[in-house]
């Protein structure tokens, strides 16, 4: 091998490294590669309502896979997991989810109706202080009256009861989190959708700039608002660098 090669198959692996390596810090704990009954390995709970009840998780058996499954009954919290990911590199994000029902009396235009079957949210490293002064002052004073600290910028995909899918408004307890329905209504109900993503696209969208890191991606189910009851179940969750084969 000339000297020349051997420079360009450095080069090469040392790329390949690199891809491996960003592939890696990319990667979100897999439900499918844990075991029924078993702890939910690499998600921590999440609690933006210290108030209301916990909605149960626990890794149940779909066919030959594990999955998440969640119940709530007038309750809200979620699962948790931080990363970091370049959306240059991974701004695809894909995932299935499956509901019993949607949550009849959910309405995501009123605080009182903010509740859904089955969310996925997508957190953004925003600095605050590029945030305008007003806006800083919101935050604040919010997370002062409601006691949990809101996100400077996040995406929730919501499976909505009633709003047309593609519908992208902001939260109805803060504008710096905007919701996406990615599904809706009872059609699907009972069926496994898979669900792909491009989060440069979607952030471009929802707050008219580029996109920054990921910082942590959650899961939640919650009846608090409305004080009903809901069922869904979560399969893995996956970023990737352009569309790419079934999600399991």
């Amino acid at each position: 091998m000339s000297a020349r090669s051997g420079m360009m198959a450095a080069a090469l692996l040392s790329g390949l490294a690199t891809a491996d390596a960003a592939s890696a810090a990319a990667a979100i704990p897999a439900f499918s590669r844990m075991a029924p009954g078993g702890p939910i390995e690499g998600w921590q709970a999440l609690k933006p309502s210290p108030k209301a009840a916990d909605t149960r998780y626990r890794l149940v058996a779909d066919g030959a896979l594990t999955v998440l499954k969640a119940d709530a009954e007038k309750s809200m919290s979620g699962l948790i997991h931080t990363v970091r990911v370049d959306t240059r590199r991974h701004p695809l994000l894909r995932w299935r989810w499956k509901i019993a029902a949607p949550v009849a009396n959910a309405d995501m235009t009123q605080k009182s109706g903010d509740d859904y079957a089955a969310r996925v949210y997508v957190m953004f490293d925003y600095p605050a202080a590029r945030l305008p002064f007003s806006d800083r002052l919101k935050m604040k004073m919010a997370e002062s009256l409601y006691g949990q600290r809101l996100p400077t910028a996040a995406l929730n995909y919501v499976w909505d009861n009633r709003q047309p899918v593609g519908t992208v408004q902001a939260n109805t307890y803060t504008d710096r989190a905007r919701m996406i329905v990615a599904q809706s209504g009872a059609a699907r109900a009972g069926t496994w959708v898979t669900e792909t993503r491009d989060l440069r696209a979607d952030f471009l969208a929802a707050f008219g700039e580029p996109a920054p890191d990921v910082v942590a991606v959650a899961i939640a189910t919650d009846t608090d608002n409305t004080g009903g009851r809901a069922s869904a179940w979560y399969g893995d969750l996956e970023f990737l660098p352009d569309a790419q084969g079934p999600a399991r």
